[in-house]
C-alpha cells in the first residue's frame, strides 16, 4: 500500500521516489497515512500547502490537507479484505520480504567463555543474536551464525595455574564447571593479595601459545566439558545449532600474517616495549604485550579478514556488550588503515548490562548467576502459576517450559538493546502487562475461539468496520514494515513492542465484540480476523525465538 502511494505521488509530481516520505499521524482521526509536503517545496518552487492541495485534487484517495501534510484514508473494506485474505493464505510466510535478498550476513553472538558457567551475562548476546538471525532470514538474507567461543587468552593461563595449584580431580569429574569456577575465583582472590600470580598466569598462557603439551592437555579438556554444558542451555532456549563454533583459538596461528601485514604497511610502533597501532581520535590499539603474547584484538582482526574471505559478507554483526564499543572502533580503524574498504559493513550491535539488584554480575568475584538455573527456576515458577489457573491442563511440563523460557527471552527483547535491564523473575512471568506470558495467553485465548470457526466463505457485505476492528487490521497490515524496520535498526525490541500493541488492539476488540455471533457470515468474518491475529502473534514470537501455547 505504501509503495503504491509513493509511486503515485512521485509520478504525479515528477520527483524521485526517495523524496516521498510517508508517516503515521499521531492522531488517527487525521488519516491512516501522512505525507509531509515540505520536502517537495525546494524542487517544485511551491508552498507545502499548495503541493498538498494539488495532490489531494489529483490522487484517487480519500484525503485532507492539514498544515502542509496530505493525510490519506485507506478504503477500510478493501484493505480489510486484502489483509485478512493475504495472512490466511500465506500463514507462517506472512511478512517474508526481499529486503536482504541476495545478500550475505554474518552474525557473531552468544560466545560464552570456555571453562566458565554459562552465566546470565551471556543471555543478552544469545537472545538478541538469535532474534537478529531469525529476522534477517525473514528479510531474505543468507545468514551465517557464529558462536565465537571464548576459548583463548590470558585467563586460560590463570585457570591452568589455578587448577594445578588448588584443583580437586574428584570435584572436576563430578561437576566440571563448578570446580573450574571455584579455582578461577580463588585465583583472583589470591592475586589481589599477591600480584605476582598474574605473571604465573601469563606464563602458562605463553606456554599454551607455544603448544606446550601439558598446557594443551588441560585446555582441551576444559573446552570439551564446557561445550557439553553449554548445549544444555541452548537446548532450553531452542537454539538448535550455530553454523560455526570456531572460537578465538582457531585464529592463534593466523595472527602472524596480520602482524606481518601491519608491519609491511608501517603501522606498528613500539611503546614501552609493547607493539601498538596508533589510531585517529582514540587510544592506540595494543597488538602485542611487552612479553610477546598476543591480544584478542589481533585475533579479532585475523577472524574478520578470514570471514570476509570465506563468507563474502555484505554485513557482519557483532552482538557484544556496549563496553566493547572502543574495541570495535579500533578494529574498524585498523581495517581501514590496512586498505580494506568494508569497515562500514562491520557493525557492533551493542547492548546494556543485565543487572541483579542494581549490580552487574561478575564471574571473577563469584557473583555469576547461572543461566540454566534461572531458566529452570522460571519453568518451575511458571508451572506453579499455571496450575493455580488451570489444575487440569494437559502437557503441563511442555507448557511450563514454553512459558518459563519465553518469559525470560521476552523480558530481554522487549527492551531497547542499548539500555541496562534489571532482572526480576516474578515480574517476567506475569500474565498481564508487557510480558511474554501475556502474549502467549492472548494466543491461547484466540486458539480456543477458533474451535468455533466453520471455515466457510463469507462476504464483507454489511460488515461495520468500526474503530476497534480498523485499528486491529491496520496493525496487521504494518507487520512486514515492522520486520524491515527491526532489521534496519538491528533491534528486536521493535518486533516485541509491535506484538504488545497488536495484542492490546486485539484484547480491546475482544472486550467490545461478541465474536461467536448468531449471524454466521459476521461470526466467520470476526473469527477470520482472530485467526489472522493468531498467525501474526505466532509468527512474531517465532522471530524472537519464543514458542506459542495452544492451551493455557
Amino acid at each position: 500500500m505504501k509503495n503504491k502511494i509513493i509511486s503515485d505521488i512521485a509520478s504525479l509530481l515528477n520527483v524521485d521516489k526517495d523524496l516521498v516520505k510517508i508517516e503515521y499521524p499521531k492522531d488517527r482521526t487525521f488519516g491512516d497515512y501522512a505525507i509531509p509536503c515540505f520536502q517537495f517545496s525546494k524542487e517544485l518552487h511551491k508552498s507545502p500547502i499548495e503541493i498538498a492541495n494539488y495532490l489531494k485534487e489529483n490522487l484517487n484517495y480519500e484525503s485532507n490537507v492539514v498544515n502542509g501534510y496530505l493525510n490519506i484514508f485507506m478504503n477500510k473494506v478493501e484493505t480489510t479484505k486484502s489483509v485478512i485474505s493475504t495472512i490466511l493464505a500465506e500463514k507462517d510466510d506472512y511478512g517474508n520480504n526481499s529486503y536482504g535478498a541476495g545478500k550475505n550476513i554474518v552474525i557473531e553472538y552468544s560466545s560464552p567463555n570456555v571453562a566458565k558457567p554459562f552465566g546470565m551475562g551471556h543471555l543478552r548476546s544469545t537472545v538478541i543474536g538469535q532474534a537478529l538471525n531469525n529476522i534477517s532470514k525473514k528479510c531474505g538474507y543468507n545468514v551465517t551464525s557464529i558462536n565465537y567461543l571464548g576459548d583463548y587468552g590470558t585467563q586460560f593461563g590463570k585457570l591452568i595455574y589455578a587448577y594445578k595449584k588448588w584443583g580437586n580431580e574428584d570435584a572436576l569429574n563430578e561437576s566440571p564447571l563448578d570446580e573450574l569456577k571455584r579455582v578461577y575465583v580463588k585465583f583472583h582472590e589470591e592475586a589481589e593479595k599477591d600480584p605476582s600470580l598474574d605473571d604465573e598466569g601469563r606464563m602458562w598462557f605463553k606456554k599454551l601459545e607455544e603448544n606446550d603439551e601439558e598446557a594443551l592437555k588441560y585446555w582441551k579438556y576444559f573446552k570439551e566439558v564446557s561445550i557439553k554444558e553449554f548445549q544444555k542451555t541452548y537446548d532450553l532456549l531452542n537454539i538448535n545449532k550455530f553454523d560455526s563454533y570456531e572460537g578465538e583459538s582457531y585464529y592463534k596461528d593466523k595472527m602472524d600474517p596480520v602482524i606481518d601485514e601491519l608491519e609491511s604497511k608501517n603501522l606498528l610502533k613500539i611503546s614501552e616495549g609493547a607493539t601498538i597501532v596508533e589510531l585517529d581520535g582514540i587510544v592506540p590499539a595494543l597488538i602485542k604485550r611487552s612479553d610477546g603474547a598476543s591480544l584478542y584484538i589481533t585475533r579479532d582482526i585475523a577472524a574478520l579478514l578470514d570471514r570476509k574471505k570465506r563468507y563474502n559478507f555484505d554485513e557482519i554483526l557483532y552482538v557484544v556488550g556496549n563496553e566493547q564499543s572502543l574495541h570495535f572502533e579500533q578494529v574498524k580503524q585498523i581495517i581501514n588503515k590496512l586498505g580494506y574498504d568494508f569497515s562500514e559493513n562491520v557493525k557492533h550491535i551493542g547492548f546494556g548490562m543485565l543487572l541483579l539488584n542494581g549490580k552487574k554480575m561478575s564471574t571473577r568475584h563469584g557473583k555469576s548467576v547461572i543461566l540454566k538455573d534461572v531458566l529452570d527456576e522460571s519453568i518451575d515458577l511458571a508451572k506453579k502459576y499455571i496450575l493455580e489457573k488451570n489444575p487440569n491442563i494437559d502437557n503441563i511440563n511442555e507448557v511450563s517450559k514454553k512459558i518459563g523460557v519465553g518469559a525470560v527471552i521476552f523480558n530481554d527483547l522487549k527492551n531497547y538493546r542499548i539500555n541496562d535491564i534489571e532482572f526480576n523473575l516474578e515480574d517476567t512471568l506475569r500474565f498481564e502487562g508487557n510480558t511474554g506470558p501475556y502474549l502467549q495467553y492472548t494466543y491461547a485465548r484466540i486458539n480456543s475461539l477458533l474451535s468455533n470457526k466453520q471455515n466457510i466463505d463469507f462476504t464483507y457485505d454489511n460488515i461495520d468496520i468500526d474503530e476497534n476492528k480498523w485499528n486491529l487490521i491496520w496493525s496487521l497490515a504494518k507487520y512486514e514494515e515492522t520486520i524491515i524496520t527491526a532489521k534496519e535498526n538491528n533491534d528486536p525490541s521493535i518486533i516485541a513492542k509491535y506484538l504488545l500493541d497488536l495484542a492490546a488492539d486485539f484484547n480491546k476488540f475482544y472486550a467490545h465484540e461478541r465474536i461467536v455471533d448468531d449471524n454466521v457470515n459476521y461470526a466467520e468474518f470476526k473469527l477470520s480476523l482472530c485467526e489472522a491475529v493468531a498467525i501474526v502473534i505466532k509468527n512474531g514470537l517465532g522471530l524472537l525465538n519464543i514458542d506459542v501455547i495452544k492451551q493455557m
